[in-house]
């Protein structure tokens, strides 16, 4: 791999980047700087380096390549699929068709006019575009996390939630920069999807009927739970039923300070119980993430209430 730096454009992370082109990168020595599709550098940034598309090609990182290609050691192009044949994805759902003529299928040209290099993920690939003289990248294990196990943080509501949710957004995102040891789970419907995309490590399960959701809380593997409260009338009525969810699934909480959960948490002694201000939020969050005794602590009080 050419080039002073590398960077590998990827929509998101996912499991191309992951399974092929990170161990590609790895066994050349190289650590490349991953960027999504809107962490666009400067042109200075790509003097010399060696750009990796995979799978998809934005608008505007086109038309930064455009600008310095000839300043640039190498652009590469990695496909898991076939992306340039639109009879291979034909039967795809039209919403999936337009997304790979625009983002893919519509660039093969271009690529080749700026000398771009082709990585594929099979053989069959490599022999069907062989005109390109494609690298083949095998597919490789995912490296093994150095760091301490993940911990899931998670937020469980319904519908009525909305406003919570929102409130919750610049909390979770925040964390979940600031530590990559973090998974947040949350359950919604596509506002939800659409509320989180784009950030990392996000899980959004489909809403559920009452025993789904309580066979979901008793398999283990949660550690932190949320329960914000946005002051309104529907939130005054609330119960501190969440108290009891979050135990459940065997996790310590986070809870909004107020007459909802105040009768039921005690600060530091079963839960934290912070006011609704989003910073409060992110400095307890991450404090629990880092002191798996005080998190033992207070589930072993919350328990002691049921």
């Amino acid at each position: 791999m050419s080039g002073k730096r590398c960077f590998v454009v990827e929509e998101g992370e996912n499991p191309s980047t992951d399974y092929f082109v990170m161990p590609f990168l790895r066994e050349g020595n190289t650590t490349p700087v991953r960027r999504f599709f809107s962490q666009i550098p400067s042109e200075e940034q790509l003097d010399g380096a060696t750009l990796i598309f995979v799978r998809y090609i934005p608008a505007k990182w086109k038309t930064l390549v455009e600008s310095c290609r000839d300043r640039m050691a190498a652009v590469y192009f990695f496909m898991d699929d076939d992306l340039f044949d639109w009879r291979a994805f034909a039967a795809m759902p039209l919403r999936y068709q337009l997304k790979l003529f625009r983002l893919s299928w519509s660039h093969r040209k271009w690529l080749q006019s700026i000398d771009a290099r082709l990585l594929v993920s099979t053989p069959y690939l490599q022999r069907k575009y062989a005109d390109w003289q494609p690298q083949l990248l095998p597919p490789r294990p995912l490296a093994e996390r150095e760091s301490s196990p993940m911990l899931t943080l998670f937020y469980h509501g319904s519908a009525s939630h909305g406003g919570d949710l929102r409130w919750l957004r610049p909390v979770i995102a925040e964390v979940l920069e600031r530590n990559e040891r973090l998974a947040f789970e949350v359950i919604g419907d596509s506002a939800v999807n659409k509320l989180f995309k784009g950030l990392p490590r996000v899980q959004v399960l489909h809403p559920m009927k009452w025993p789904s959701y309580r066979a979901l809380i008793s398999r283990p593997g949660r550690s932190i739970g949320l329960a914000p409260l946005v002051d309104s009338r529907f939130n005054r009525a609330r119960s501190h039923t969440k108290f009891f969810d979050i135990t459940a699934a065997g996790a310590v909480g986070v809870y909004a300070e107020g007459p909802v959960y105040g009768g039921i948490v005690a600060h530091e002694k079963n839960g934290l119980l912070l006011p609704m201000e989003r910073q409060a939020w992110v400095d307890g969050i991450l404090r629990l993430v880092a002191d798996e005794p005080l998190r033992e602590r207070l589930l072993e009080g919350a328990r002691a209430c049921l």
